[in-house]
């Protein structure tokens, strides 16, 4: 039977959906409601679209350009199955990437044809599977009422099996093994296969740890997010009856977004919508009914998700996969003017192996895209409040204004100019900068170091990184705390007398009181901000533990904490200290900007950063990623230098920059009416100065769309050179977007911590002190020398000031001297 044939097949009606089938009824007359006519469903459409909306027959690839009208266009197939083909709205599954499209398509349809909709399935893969899989799985063994695990149950779980393995917690975290087994989960590899394919002794470890994990989900009858899609394949391919139940029910099957599939997504439609395998039916004498009529729509060109284990091959292979199938192209857009399109397109061509399309529009050339080249990210962030305020000026909303970046660590300099200029703005697939939850830990140090009392910071690092300070150790020490009437911070120092505590955890504690003491001597000494912050991230293992992480997010949260150094360097820097010292003796250099003023300063920022809720008030800030889907009237593409867009880790790899493009792509798509596009000369991390090169993607624009109103020729300011470096280690300065010749980031925490030693005040002569010794401090006074331990530049003395109390000091950055 050939798949034309295939309508012909459609059962006339499905168990249970018998009241669905008949044209709904008017709610006024009680008259049958026919539905939309062929004319009324076609109203509106270019020819491209309505050849994809009344397509019959073999599988049918809509490639959808940017803004072509691709949601218009499922919309009305749909409708045109029901009300022209006669299709039942129950054999439609139309699968789409979010609940809130599935909730739009679903509604825009139910307005065509009326209630009868409402028995399609539309919905996303997982919502999909759910429903397939409570009514199907017990034949896997589990209770149709099995428990879903979000991310926070996964990671708990995973932690347990950490322990029933006896990992060590340093090597093997949770989060990383999480990240390998969705790999595998995506892939279809079960935990045979996953043991199987293990390369190297780590992945042996992963896998075992993955066979535990799915063990222990299986005794608590539940599945993760991808075991959803993975066990509904396994669950078809196990079982040739489910399968073909389904086969039967769903005849038309259409999916959205088909760039963003995954192995596992991409063989779930397989399952449902390929040629069938003879000696895989098992129901003899019964004749196996054709394919469903299959229909995806998507665009190579937009896949940006590669990290997230999408695969581009899905949609540029589809004829390959379905040799019978049709395309039709969407080219014309209804979104954009014809110079932003016509940029789009100059950039994207540069790909290799895509298919040609080319976005046009009749909606006219309109205005030139405006591009800018400031001295560093400050600059450039000026120049996007300036034109805010000129557009807003002009008679525009701010809702109708999008600032994009690449990473999300690049919104802290945008946002602290918007609350200084007072601009309302919202940062959207993202928390707040000084909200992220690495920067409130490394603020949290901070404050703690700062002011001991401060309990609630105390409490959140007391134990961050993992220390072995767990919940009972840290129970017992707030119960001695509540007996003596105590600080936290005394019972820490004191936790020996604690009832019930374990000597390793108090092994532990008292390593972390050593790096507390040895870390509020620098305070104690007047180190600066910035110096002060390296050293935590750096002796805490915080920032170590980051980089070793095969987490993706732990990545982007290494460059949030580059930034956060980077304003306390400026702070440092400043001549303007923060609002507790007094201006005019700072003018006079009487007083160095110090943590206190720095800490004040953020939280002032923090504390400004209210935004009303009032959408037409407010710019939106996001990533590119988080732009997919969206547009706006005039758009902001910022950070155009190699190293940061393209990001630095794509330079030495021409699949990732290729998707790095593609991403360019998607965001001068976005754009209405004008788009914006500015670099920075000069962009900071760890408060070195990294000098990138124009975005190769700026090259790829057309010289006479571009209306530069500052260029490099027009700088007004050089950093000053940094003589505390070798002119070989000047040459390969580290910074954000700073690249090595492998073409990646150069910050490290080793990179970190020969930066903050070269800023750090000189070591003083550290005084030989013995026990009994008088000695006198800057700050605490007349003391005596209670104890010594350790060394040389590791020697910490405790000293009794009298009423200032006993201090532990390390000799190196304390101010004391001996009588």
């Amino acid at each position: 039977m050939r798949r034309s044939d295939v309508s012909s097949s459609e059962p006339a009606t499905i168990p249970g959906l018998e009241a669905f089938a008949a044209p709904s009824a008017d709610a006024a007359s009680g008259a049958p409601r026919r539905g939309p006519s062929p004319e009324e469903l076609l109203e509106g459409l270019n020819p491209p679209q309505r050849a994809a909306v009344t397509h019959s027959g073999p599988p049918l690839l809509v490639v959808a350009g940017a803004g072509s009208g691709k949601t218009r266009v499922l919309t009305r197939r749909i409708a045109w199955l029901i009300s022209q083909r006669g299709a039942h709205p129950g054999s439609i599954l139309a699968i789409t990437f979010t609940n809130k499209a599935a909730a739009e398509m679903k509604e825009r349809v139910e307005d065509l044809v009326g209630r009868r909709a409402r028995v399609m399935w539309v919905s996303t893969f997982h919502s999909a599977c759910v429903r397939i899989l409570r009514k199907e799985i017990v034949n896997l063994g589990y209770k149709s009422n099995f428990s879903i695990y979000d991310a926070a149950d996964q990671k708990r779980l995973m932690g347990l099996v950490c322990q029933d393995l006896d990992l060590d917690p340093r090597s093997y975290q949770p989060a990383q093994i999480l990240n390998w087994v969705s790999d595998q989960k995506n892939e279809l590899r079960d935990v045979e296969e996953a043991a199987k394919e293990a390369e190297n002794g780590v992945e042996e470890i992963y896998a075992k740890a993955y066979a535990t994990y799915q063990r222990r989900l299986r005794e608590a009858n539940a599945l993760d997010f991808d075991d959803l899609i993975m066990t509904t394949v396994h669950l078809f391919r196990e079982f040739p009856v489910v399968r073909e139940t389904y086969r039967r029910r769903f005849r038309h099957v259409l999916v959205d977004e088909y760039q963003d599939t995954n192995h596992a997504q991409y063989a779930l439609v397989h399952e449902l919508c390929s040629q069938p395998m003879e000696d895989t039916d098992d129901r003899p004498g019964e004749q196996r009914v054709p394919p469903a009529e299959l229909m995806v729509v998507g665009d190579a060109d937009q896949s940006i998700y590669a990290f997230r284990g999408a695969n581009i091959r899905n949609i540029l292979d589809f004829e390959q996969d379905f040799p019978d199938a049709t395309s039709i192209l969407l080219e014309q857009n209804y979104r954009s003017t014809q110079t932003i399109l016509t940029a789009a397109n100059a950039v994207i061509t540069h790909n290799q192996g895509r298919k040609e399309k080319r976005l046009w529009s009749e909606q006219g050339d309109g205005e030139r895209i405006v591009g800018y080249v400031a001295d560093d990210e400050h600059d450039e962030a000026r120049f996007v409040s300036d034109q805010v305020d000129k557009l807003v000026d002009a008679g525009h909303k701010p809702s109708e204004v999008a600032v994009f970046y690449r990473t999300n660590a690049q919104s802290r300099v945008f946002e602290e100019v918007f609350i200084r200029t007072g601009q309302p703005y919202k940062v959207v697939g993202g928390v707040r900068f000084y909200e992220r939850r690495e920067v409130r830990d490394a603020l949290a140090y901070l404050r703690a170091l700062l002011n001991p009392d401060d309990q609630v910071s105390l409490r959140r690092i007391v134990n961050t990184p993992k220390r072995g300070i767990g919940d009972r150790a840290i129970a017992c020490v707030t119960a001695y705390a509540e007996t003596e009437g105590v600080t936290f911070w005394e019972s820490l120092r004191r936790a020996e007398h604690a009832p019930g505590l374990a000597t390793r955890s108090l092994s532990c504690i008292r390593g972390f009181v050593g790096l507390m003491d040895e870390l509020q001597s620098m305070v104690a000494a007047g180190e600066r901000a910035d110096v002060v912050l390296e050293s935590v991230l750096d002796k805490s293992g915080y920032l170590v533990e980051l980089e070793e992480s095969d987490d993706p997010q732990d990545a982007t949260r290494v460059e949030n904490l580059a930034e956060l150094v980077a304003v306390a360097r400026e702070f440092s820097d400043d001549p303007v200290a923060g609002p507790s010292a007094d201006p005019a003796d700072v003018d006079a250099g009487q007083v160095q900007p110090g943590l206190r003023d720095f800490l004040e300063r953020v939280a002032l920022v923090a504390d400004s950063d209210q935004i009303p809720e009032d959408d037409d008030g407010v710019v939106t800030l996001m990533t590119l990623h988080t732009a997919k889907g969206l547009e706006f009237p005039m758009v902001f593409l910022t950070g155009l230098e190699d190293g940061v867009f393209p990001h630095a880790r794509a330079l030495g790899d021409t699949r990732e920059l290729e998707e790095e493009r593609r991403l360019a792509y998607v965001g001068v798509t976005r754009a209405q009416e004008r788009l914006f596009i500015s670099r920075a000369l000069v962009r900071s991390a760890w408060g070195a100065p990294s000098h990138n090169p124009e975005s190769r993607f700026v090259g790829e624009l057309p010289v006479d769309l571009v209306d530069w109103r500052r260029t490099e020729a027009d700088r007004t300011r050089w950093s000053r050179p940094d003589l505390s470096h070798s002119p070989a280690e000047r040459r390969g300065s580290t910074g954000f977007g700073s690249i090595t010749g492998a073409g990646r980031r150069n910050f490290t925490s080793a990179a970190m911590r020969a930066d903050a030693a070269s800023k750090a005040q000189r070591s003083r002569e550290i005084p030989s002190l013995t026990p009994g010794d008088r000695v006198t401090h800057n700050s605490f006074g007349l003391g005596t020398v209670v104890t010594v331990e350790g060394q040389g530049e590791k020697a910490v003395a405790s000293i009794d000031f009298g009423s200032q109390g006993v201090k532990r000091l390390l000799l190196r950055y304390a101010p004391v001297e001996k009588l």
